[in-house]
């Protein structure tokens, strides 16, 4: 395993736009340039390298605020060298096992896993990197249920600072920014099992899943 460290954010920040790692450890209390900006920074220039932030700070709103800025994990000091190598291993199986897949779609909604645009017909959707990574895993799997864990697991990874009810925020959030667009029906509860994206139902009788009913077989 090769290390290299910085000593400030302006320093960290550009060796991370070398995008020659494979995951960064950035410390929030970086000198210069925070860990936060450094890591909103490399998002928007639309480098995916895994990031975990390191933190004495253990509020629940400096936490979220790491994840929703597209962080890949958030660690606590002091931390266990254990559990920060596990989550080391768990981000790079994460990152490993992307899909070479560049474009997916579902009714007029699209996916673009290069540029990270997603559009409804003519009409661009703006996702925060938290409700982008949330809206990707469940058109992967479009057509089935996805539970709030797998999207805990999938999306926030091991994290201890999330629980199963930022998922329904996020959800909410990425609901309410579909909708907004004309794309109501793309994203939906399925009560007791989950969120399902799927085509959106034309029959004015059907059964809709987030009314209590159950996932359509497939």
């Amino acid at each position: 395993m090769d290390i290299v460290t910085a000593g400030t954010g302006p320093q960290a920040l550009r060796l991370a736009q070398t995008g020659s790692f494979d995951a960064v450890l950035l410390d929030i209390m970086l000198p210069g340039l925070s860990g936060y900006r450094v890591l909103e920074r490399l998002r928007a220039a639309g480098i995916a390298t895994p990031v975990i932030l390191v933190s004495a700070k253990d509020g629940e709103v400096d936490q979220a605020d790491g994840l929703d800025l597209g962080a890949d994990g958030y660690v606590v000091k002091p931390f266990s060298f254990l559990v920060l190598l596990a989550q080391l291993r768990a981000v790079l199986r994460r990152a490993g096992t992307r899909t070479e897949e560049t474009v997916i779609s579902v009714s007029h909604l699209r996916l673009d896993t290069a540029t990270r645009r997603v559009s409804w017909q003519d009409s661009e959707v703006s996702l925060s990197p938290r409700e982008y990574e949330v809206l990707t895993v469940l058109l992967r799997r479009v057509g089935s249920v996805v539970t709030k864990d797998e999207l805990l697991q999938e999306v926030w990874g091991d994290s201890e600072a999330v629980t199963r009810n930022v998922v329904e925020v996020y959800v909410g959030y990425l609901r309410r920014k579909l909708q907004a667009v004309g794309a109501q029906e793309v994203v939906r509860t399925v009560r007791g099992h989950g969120y399902l994206a799927d085509e959106p139902d034309s029959s004015p009788g059907a059964a809709r899943p987030e009314r209590g009913g159950t996932p359509r077989g497939r």
